[in-house]
């Protein structure tokens, strides 16, 4: 039998694929992927309101594009090889966030550094409702405007311009001040998302020279959602899960901290900072990242719910783009599960940061209400009362921090840190003598 080849409609599959779930932020910072990907230092992104010729580009410094390469990136389920910590994975973020927001994509590039060669092609709409074939048109040069050539005057880089922006901006003619207002409203919107999403690659921490993106002009400061800067947030042990799917192996990297209480940040705008797009409840549990670059910011994963009493824990968790289909990322890199092999695991360790987040919370608003004793672990009414029934710290010295508002255990025997180290070791089912071990290797 002889099988038989049949394409789909391109007018009517084209349109259904804007359907993928994107927001604007979300459908640009797929954009930025691209440009992580091409080796770029620089990201901007401008948008500039003129009523139906208004206008999104996103222009990188990468490496760019010969035209077959770029023809290629132009194809849904484009056919390219990725590396191990490659931000794409399906061949569709670039065509699928960009026609999310707008009915012509246009992509130019330029990849020669001595002379200014450039590629360019366009996905439009109307042109596929016409001829309902997968054409992309070629960017004759005397049809690329200043907004397309001007980034790539200078140096290598690609070019991505939104046009006819239906979906952005909520009209088909989107002139007036609501419109203007709209626009800039999702200006400051995406600057929130991508200082969140990228914040590893724009301090530096995801390997090479730190990432720079400007909005409009604007350099955006990362977003750490774990406060380190703060004298009294805390660091707890990390976990490392060694996890297998399907032939696929690879290490999921727990690592948990527990933020200061809002009064106790070093100032009132570093606390409003802290509280995150989503302000503070919605801000606790799982911070997941995939290649340096965040997926899910905060909320358990269905192992527990939010609460009021744990919102100053939140937990980063690392993973490989190997173990991709062990998350379930999608397309879009908006969900993400954790996975069933090591939802056991992930739940035992988080039991005890959830105990201590709790504790902290509880202990501040204690102290912060006059007349209450001040509260400890074992219920006693002062520090001094668990000296006196034996708890003396180790060696008959007292520890740095140990004991008093640092102590969660409430026996003034343990700093917070080997605390916590106790507590994930018991959690994880780890035997008395080699908790005892582990502590004595965490006090050195």
């Amino acid at each position: 039998m002889t099988a038989v080849e049949s394409i789909p409609s391109a007018r009517r599959l084209i349109r259904s694929l804007r359907d993928m779930g994107y927001d604007f932020a979300q459908a640009v910072a797929d954009v930025v992927d691209n440009a992580v990907t091409a080796k770029a230092t620089s990201v901007c992104i401008d948008l500039e309101f003129e009523g139906d010729d208004s206008w999104v580009r996103i222009a990188d410094n990468g490496i760019g594009m010969k035209p077959e390469m770029l023809r290629e990136a132009m194809r849904f389920g484009s056919n390219r090889d990725y590396s191990e910590d490659d931000l794409g994975k399906f061949g569709l973020g670039l065509k699928t966030a960009s026609l999310s927001q707008c009915e012509c994509l246009s992509v130019a590039s330029r990849w020669n550094r001595e002379r200014a060669d450039i590629a360019g092609y366009s996905w439009d709409l109307d042109h596929v409702d016409r001829t309902n074939r997968w054409e992309i048109i070629p960017l004759e040069r005397e049809q690329t405007t200043a907004a397309v050539r001007d980034p790539l005057k200078d140096h290598p880089g690609t070019v991505v311009l939104w046009r006819r922006l239906d979906r952005l901006l909520g009209y088909k003619h989107p002139y007036g001040e609501a419109s203007r207002r709209r626009l800039l409203q999702m200006c400051r919107e995406v600057e929130v998302h991508l200082s969140m999403v990228f914040h590893r690659f724009l301090a530096g921490e995801a390997g090479g020279r730190p990432l720079r993106i400007f909005v409009n002009g604007n350099r955006l400061a990362p977003w750490d959602p774990f406060c380190r800067g703060e004298e009294k947030t805390k660091t707890l042990q990390e976990v490392t899960f060694d996890l297998e799917h399907e032939g696929q192996t690879g290490k999921v990297v727990f690592q948990p901290f527990i933020l200061p209480p809002q009064d106790a940040f070093s100032s009132r705008a570093a606390a409003d900072a802290a509280s995150g797009p989503a302000s503070w409840n919605q801000q606790q549990g799982f911070y997941i990242y995939r290649a340096g670059r965040m997926i899910q910011s905060g909320g358990w994963s269905n192992l527990r719910a939010a609460d009021e009493h744990t919102k100053l824990a939140r937990v980063a968790v690392f993973f490989p783009p190997a173990l991709d289909d062990a998350f379930k990322v999608n397309v879009a890199k908006m969900r993400v599960q954790m996975p069933a092999a090591i939802r056991d695991d992930i739940r035992a360790a988080i039991t005890p940061v959830v105990k201590l987040a709790r504790e902290v919370y509880d202990r501040r608003s204690r102290l912060a209400t006059p007349g209450l004793p001040k509260p400890n672990g074992r219920g006693q009414a002062s520090d001094a009362n668990a000296v006196a029934a034996g708890d003396k710290p180790d060696h008959g010295r007292p520890r740095p921090e140990a004991g008093g508002q640092n102590d969660p255990s409430g026996s003034g025997r343990y700093t917070f840190n080997e605390w916590s180290t106790l507590l994930l070791a018991e959690a994880r089912g780890t035997e008395k003598a080699v908790v005892l071990k582990v502590l004595r290797r965490v006090r050195g």
